[in-house]
């Protein structure tokens, strides 16, 4: 598989995103449902704590990816829903900090929402990877 970044502008770069992803050569497409704060028995966790919600979905991101036999490094698109943008800006580094270990910068859209599915739940993260 071969990834070619598009960035007509930089600045998204300082936040870890492209503004395009051009891929060619890919074989396995995985689509990943929204990921939050949720323990392994579906259990919500960390009521009221923007940052800990964050890196748990990031965690449960992780793992829905690691058991299709991949990783953050195949991640080409994300979607950040949150019911408080302003609340997570200042975490945002959890996210972008795990993306740049893994050396991708997925295509990202950042949403404000009214409420989750899950009540209590501030975070969600969906994403598309390939292989």
């Amino acid at each position: 598989m071969e990834r070619t970044a598009v960035n007509p502008v930089t600045w998204s770069l300082e936040l870890g995103f492209n503004q395009g992803e051009a891929v060619s050569g890919a074989t396995r497409t995985l689509y990943i449902s929204g990921q939050t704060a949720m323990s392994g028995d579906g259990t919500p966790e960390h009521a009221g704590d923007i940052a800990a919600q964050l890196r748990l979905a990031v965690d449960n991101l992780e793992a829905v990816l690691s058991e299709a036999g991949m990783s953050l490094a195949n991640l080409v698109r994300l979607n950040v829903y949150t019911t408080d943008v302003d609340a997570l800006f200042p975490h945002y580094g959890v996210l972008a900090g795990r993306l740049g270990a893994a050396a991708v910068a997925p295509t990202t859209t950042m949403l404000g929402v009214t409420r989750l599915a899950v009540p209590g739940q501030l975070v969600e993260l969906d994403g598309t990877a390939i292989a």
